[in-house]
């Protein structure tokens, strides 16, 4: 495309990228302006760096936005592009007033590090065999909506808040109805397990993985990168780290004081593991890292978990779980396989053995001193699709040193999916480790009956002795926002059948 003396049609917003190119912070600073318009806004950049000329229309191809035109004048040019595709003229706005807003020192927030931490408060036991979900719950559709509205800068923080209270609301009572033990909100607030997490801290911000292929060294390696993902790479934000990372406002803290005040029942919390959130923040592939190495970055991302996780248990959590399912796409993952965590599996990875006990080091520090009682983790080999050859498999013999020395004192694994393996691998797990025991697939819409279910605890209790075990799904109902694996009737479902399966292990009677 050439350029035009005049754009022909005036914009809804403007601001001046300066000389940064896409690489450098550009991109991020179009997604803040152009999330908040609605389809067909039209969106100026300005810029004065020569290689935003190839690389801005690129991106406009691949996140199917519109480029209409740009000028060039001297060293400044004006590009004008159309949120989605443009199909006509809306009514000519007042002309954009310009905007200087570049990603530098000026918008990076300062962090603030707590001196110190608040201590865990008592918090009831959790008696087994209790019955729980892992974490997510499906979401109606308008908190959907709401998500993305919320994502795109279309609906403030307060109507948010208010709109996904009523969906914790449902997601409480339906787990409640069944006769649960512990409950979880869901994750209604979450578009992913993880990623959230790149919404809340400082100087971190969420793009569509589609927008980093205008970020990274080779995009055409990157692109073929994105084909091997298992969820569109449009539909997927992903954290991008551009300062000191810092926790100014709450990761979950704030979903567990809500949840409590509507239930007397004890709440778990799901956090996204320090391994998981480190792979998914460290891209090797981007030119412009604020982090020199990866343990850089993850000294950083220990700090704000162990700040979070110490107001979580001062608050009186009896559980919080930290999820590194990214641990099987370090032992079962392949290049030719497709890829299980869009998140962290991105970035680059050592051998196994080195990145186990890397994952393992970071754990402990997260958790060091804190009591191990009221700490779990959770494993699994991926939850994006219903179609369990797309998932990993192998079972847990490569984690095993892992998990005996976990500083956790409850293990949340899949156990009921073939891909999962025998549970008797599992059997030299210490003592004073409690097992959560998936027993129901949440992938099938085909709800597990009671005694299948029943047999599935009779083995555990053989395998681990009554005293140890939880009983769950494998995995979340829900993990992503938009691609939910099961229905909330299904979810319901299978989460009641686990409780009938249970009282009838417990008093051999039907209820």
């Amino acid at each position: 495309m050439d350029p035009v003396e005049n754009h022909q049609y005036e914009p809804h917003v403007s601001f001046d990228g300066g000389d940064l190119d896409c690489g450098g912070g550009l991109l991020l600073l179009i997604r803040r302006h152009i999330d908040p318009l609605e389809p067909g806004g039209l969106l100026e950049i300005l810029s004065t760096d020569s290689t935003v000329e190839v690389e801005l229309p690129a991106w406009c191809r691949l996140t199917k936005n519109e480029m209409l035109s740009w000028t060039k004048s001297g060293r400044q040019r004006s590009y004008l592009v159309s949120k989605g595709p443009f199909t006509r003229p809306a009514p000519a706005p007042a002309p954009a007033v310009p905007v200087t807003a570049t990603i530098g020192p000026h918008l990076r927030v300062p962090v603030t590090i707590p001196e110190s931490l608040p201590s865990p408060s008592p918090s009831p036991a959790i008696a087994p065999p209790s019955v729980m979900g892992i974490g997510s719950w499906p979401r109606p559709r308008w908190m959907l909506q709401a998500v993305h509205d919320h994502l795109e800068g279309r609906l403030s923080d307060s109507d948010f808040q208010t709109t996904a209270d009523d969906a914790v609301r449902l997601s409480l009572d339906a787990q409640a109805r069944v006769g649960a033990d512990v409950l979880t909100d869901g994750e209604q607030r979450r578009d992913s397990y993880a990623s959230f997490v790149g919404g809340l801290l400082d100087n971190c911000q969420l793009i569509p993985l589609s927008d980093l292929t205008a970020m990274v060294d080779d995009p055409e390696e990157f692109e073929l990168e994105l084909r091997a993902l298992d969820v569109p790479a449009a539909e997927v934000r992903h954290p991008v780290v551009y300062g000191d990372l810092g926790r100014s406002n709450p990761l979950a803290l704030h979903e567990l004081h809500f949840a409590r005040s509507c239930t007397h029942r004890p709440v778990k919390v799901a956090l996204p593991g320090p391994y998981l959130l480190t792979r998914t923040m460290w891209l090797d592939c981007l030119t412009d890292r604020p982090y020199d190495t990866r343990e850089d970055l993850a000294s950083d991302v220990v700090r704000v978990l162990r700040e979070e996780l110490h107001y979580l248990l001062s608050a009186g959590a009896p559980l919080v779980q930290f999820d590194e399912p990214v641990l099987t796409e370090v032992v079962f993952g392949s290049p030719t396989q497709n890829r299980s965590f869009m998140c962290g599996a991105l970035s680059e990875k050592l051998q196994p053995e080195l990145e186990l006990d890397f994952a393992l080091n970071l754990l402990n520090d997260v958790v060091r001193g804190l009591p191990e009682d009221r700490l779990g983790l959770h494993i699994c080999r991926g939850n994006w699709t219903r179609d369990e050859s797309a998932a990993l498999a192998g079972d847990y013999r490569p984690l095993l040193g892992m998990l005996k020395r976990a500083p956790v004192g409850a293990l949340f694994l899949e156990l009921c999916t073939e891909r999962a393996g025998e549970a008797e691998v599992l059997r030299d797990i210490p003592d004073d480790k409690r097992i959560g025991v998936g027993v129901v697939n949440q992938k099938l819409d085909t709800v597990e009956t009671v005694e299948e279910i029943g047999a599935r605890i009779r083995r555990a209790t053989d395998l681990f002795g009554h005293d140890r075990i939880l009983l769950t799904p494998d995995c979340g109902f829900a993990t992503f926002a938009d691609n939910p694996v099961a229905s909330t009737a299904v979810a319901e479902a299978k989460l009641r059948a686990i409780v009938q399966a249970r009282d009838i292990f417990l008093t051999g009677r039907r209820p």
